[in-house]
């Protein structure tokens, strides 16, 4: 029986291409309108499995989902990365010189400004997804209309790519999470450790040095931590969330210690997932 893979967005979303990624090519891919309802299928059991954006080189972390990452009970079981090529895509038979107007997501139209820039007669128009802007233009058949999205969107909808790679960074890379019910099997500890990432969430008193002292837990076993992320606490303000990535695997030795010694010194820790590193 085939793996159902949630995501949000349309089919031919770089979030698709992370899930194919991540779930296998032979999972079946379910496209969502929100970051929340992608969390709940899963949740809910309605799928089996979910991919969502976690933080991008150029635009940084996407904070609904650190926030959603606490709220439901999920484990992160792996990760990749996707290097995002944004291509300029319109219905068969449009010509470049046409296009007056060009649709796409505001995150993807910010990472286009210099292909914009150069091109003042055409209006960006911000939509609600990449991918659903290049199925908008097909659907409507629009001939002074162009979209911006991936290489996929324009295979699934039968469009037509006008310019390739018009993104403004090309060391422009998204970061995904796979995330399933916290039943399913952990792997088991392999021999390079170094190879796996965990992930975790904690609180801290609000007295000098609390943060200091939790991060020395990594610090003092020479594991590399290679991210940190606050949030705002609910309910105390200017308090925080502290959301934490290391290489290392959960039965390791070191990062054993270093989460025992974190357990004592946070007000709240909670493992969110152990997974090979992404390369």
């Amino acid at each position: 029986m085939k793996r159902s893979v949630s995501f949000q967005g349309e089919l031919g979303a770089f979030s698709q291409v992370a899930a194919m990624s991540l779930a296998g090519e032979e999972a079946t891919p379910v496209p969502l309108p929100a970051f929340q309802d992608v969390f709940e299928s899963v949740v809910n059991g309605k799928c089996d499995a979910a991919v969502i954006p976690i933080e991008n080189t150029l635009h940084g972390s996407i904070h609904e989902n650190y926030d959603h990452l606490l709220r439901f009970d999920l484990v992160i079981r792996g990760e990749t990365f996707v290097r995002i090529v944004h291509n300029l895509i319109a219905p068969p038979g449009v010509r470049f010189s046409a296009v007056r107007r060009i649709y796409s997501h505001p995150v993807a139209l910010n990472q286009c400004r210099h292909f914009l820039e150069a091109n003042p007669g055409c209006q960006k128009i911000p939509f609600y997804d990449t991918a659903g802007s290049v199925k908008m233009v097909i659907e409507e058949g629009l001939k002074d209309a162009a979209a911006i999205a991936s290489g996929t969107a324009a295979e699934i909808y039968g469009a037509k790519i006008l310019k390739k790679s018009i993104e403004d960074d090309r060391a422009n890379y998204t970061r995904f999470f796979l995330l399933e019910r916290p039943g399913n099997v952990a792997p088991e500890a392999p021999i390079q450790t170094n190879k796996y990432k965990t992930s975790v969430v904690f609180t801290v008193k609000n007295v000098p040095g609390a943060l200091f002292k939790c991060l020395s837990a990594f610090a003092l076993r020479d594991l590399n931590m290679t991210k940190i992320e606050s949030r705002p606490l609910r309910g105390k303000p200017w308090e925080y969330l502290f959301y934490l990535d290391f290489l290392g695997h959960v039965e390791d030795k070191a990062s054993r210690n270093a989460l025992n010694h974190l357990g004592e010194l946070a007000d709240m820790l909670r493992v969110l997932g152990c997974y090979p590193a992404a390369r």
